[in-house]
């Protein structure tokens, strides 16, 4: 047998072998099935010109299985078992006792705010979850999302078609990091130095100005981008060491700081809060283990 008779393998004949192996005798897996004997035998000649083999002969008055037969005994027997347990848990989901694991497409600062809490309140609740965080080309969001590859993606405003649905994840504010003893600082961050000072954007993109860059070209104001990285751990580093200044979200920006002893500084001008957003496909706006993980995603961010 090769893979293309799958598409014409009857799942009933794999329940009759599977019957016939445990009972040893057709007429007991007769039984079993709630099926004639004849029905059984006729099954049986089916499967042996499926698998070109006898897969049962006769020794007294029982039957016993044939090497081949023997060797699919037990993955038949997993296989049937498998498929038994995904019918009756269909349209069910309880994370206490499943075992499953989630894919949810991130990146960078959002893996930091998502991650520990998801991770501290779902260990309790459904030990049986395992979660896995990728990084997804926005290209392949939605088909990536329809498909079934992941779960979930937080990530920022994205052009998406309506089969992707969204909720919004406040972000927070922004804050401007500076060295200590910063030559240009006198204790507080003008707009006017803010303008004058080189700057760190991080991005996963190649190119493309950042939110504040978009929000000062409102004024005709510009700044002078000097290094674009991808890690604010790395900026962090970067202006302990320089003059450069680097504009991140405030709710981390103690965290990624503490080892380098930079200032934190508010922004010297105003722009609207950062949003990020949690995608998911349509199709699986009604599934209970989609909704599940929604949930905990969304409790988890308003723990963060």
């Amino acid at each position: 047998m090769n893979n293309r008779h799958i598409s014409r393998i009857d799942l009933n004949l794999l329940v009759v072998l599977d019957a016939i192996c445990a009972e040893g005798s057709i007429t007991r897996a007769s039984e079993k099935l709630n099926l004639t004997q004849s029905a059984i035998s006729h099954a049986l000649t089916r499967l042996r010109t499926l698998f070109d083999d006898p897969l049962f002969v006769r020794e007294g008055r029982t039957i016993v299985p044939t090497p081949l037969a023997r060797s699919l005994t037990e993955p038949i027997r997993r296989s049937l078992r498998g498929i038994e347990i995904t019918l009756n848990e269909a349209g069910r989901f309880e994370p206490s006792g499943t075992r499953r694991r989630f894919t949810i497409a991130v990146r960078g600062m959002l893996e930091l705010m998502l991650l520990p809490p998801l991770l501290q309140y779902i260990s309790g609740r459904a030990p049986g979850v395992d979660i896995a965080a990728v990084r997804v080309n926005r290209r392949d969001l939605e088909q990536e999302l329809e498909t079934g590859a992941i779960d979930a993606a937080i990530d920022a405003p994205l052009p998406l078609s309506p089969n992707v649905r969204r909720t919004a994840i406040p972000v927070g504010a922004m804050v401007v990091v500076a060295r200590q003893d910063h030559p240009l600082i006198q204790g507080e961050l003008t707009l006017a130095t803010y303008m004058r000072q080189g700057h760190i954007l991080v991005s996963t993109r190649r190119g493309g100005p950042g939110l504040q860059d978009t929000e000062l070209g409102r004024h005709d104001l510009h700044r002078r981008v000097r290094l674009r990285c991808q890690d604010y751990f790395t900026a962090c580093s970067v202006v302990s060491r320089t003059d450069l200044l680097l504009t991140m979200p405030e709710r981390h920006a103690d965290t990624f700081n503490r080892p380098f002893g930079n200032c934190i500084y508010p922004l010297p001008f105003t722009m609207p809060d950062i949003e990020a957003y949690n995608y998911w496909h349509n199709s699986s706006t009604n599934d209970p283990a989609n909704c599940w993980l929604r949930e905990q995603v969304a409790e988890a961010l308003r723990q963060a």
